[in-house]
């Protein structure tokens, strides 16, 4: 016996005879699937799932999901599927799937948004961070890297939203626009208990957009808090760690131990 809970206002598709969508250009959906994707949903992998249902990791919103196609192909649910026994059957697939490996569209995009680097240009490793002014856990993260940024290992790549306080958008801008950003950046950093930089009375407009198709790069790759770090791990696959790194994490965010530490 399964039981299946709605987690989602676009939870239930109904109505759709089986016919077929085309998603990466040779696969296809069928049209439920499809629907969801026509409604903000990012359709990933399917699964198989039990009581002939078909299961596909669905992004929603920031959110990781599962999604079940029912064995007609005419209906699709979003929501947790359980068992008899009260055992959560959707969560090591939505673990698994969260913690998937990033595509190279994403480290490609970081790299053309609007960031400050923070640490050598010969830097070996190279990790983007979306960092907001006013982020105390992006402030951390900045003064927790300082042993692998003054030793060279590490190049950080902060790329500035605004997107916390009212001010965060144009404190920002400010940094962008600077004569020299990274510069900027550290004093800012260096003054965050009083506020840090503050915002110019006029503001290029250019660096105003910078900031604004960060905020848009951030919502279209899922991230909803600040900081999200990207890093390539030991094999070279993408990887994001969503908040503040922590422990192991840092370690393999920045590539190693903390220069000194052994």
């Amino acid at each position: 016996m399964i039981r299946l809970f709605a987690s989602i206002s676009i939870a239930l598709v109904v109505g759709y005879p089986p016919v077929v969508a085309a998603q990466d250009g040779d696969e296809t959906l069928p049209a439920p699937m499809a629907a969801l994707a026509d409604r903000g949903a990012e359709i990933g992998q399917s699964f198989e799932a039990p009581s002939g249902l078909t299961g596909y990791t669905v992004s929603f919103q920031g959110q990781t999901l599962a999604a079940y196609l029912t064995s007609d192909g005419e209906h699709v649910v979003v929501g947790t599927l359980l068992d008899g026994d009260g055992t959560n059957l959707s969560q090591p697939v939505i673990e698994a799937a969260a913690n998937a490996a990033r595509p190279e569209s994403d480290w490609a995009a970081l790299a053309k948004a609007g960031w400050i680097a923070d640490g050598s240009d010969e830097a070996e490793r190279v990790v983007y961070a979306f960092t907001d002014p006013n982020c105390p856990f992006c402030h951390r993260f900045y003064q927790q890297s300082r042993d692998w940024i003054e030793a060279g290992a590490v190049q950080i790549r902060h790329v500035m939203v605004g997107v916390l306080r009212q001010d965060s958008l144009p404190k920002s801008a400010t940094l962008l626009a600077s004569d020299d950003p990274s510069a900027a950046l550290a004093e800012h950093e260096a003054n965050f208990d009083e506020g840090g930089v503050t915002p110019a009375d006029r503001l290029p407009a250019e660096a105003q957009e910078r900031v604004q198709q960060n905020n848009q790069l951030m919502s279209e790759l899922g991230i909803r808090g600040t900081p999200s770090v990207f890093y390539r791990d030991d094999e070279g696959k993408i990887r994001l760690v969503r908040g503040l790194p922590r422990g192991d994490q840092m370690q393999a965010v920045m590539g190693g131990a903390r220069p000194g530490s052994e």
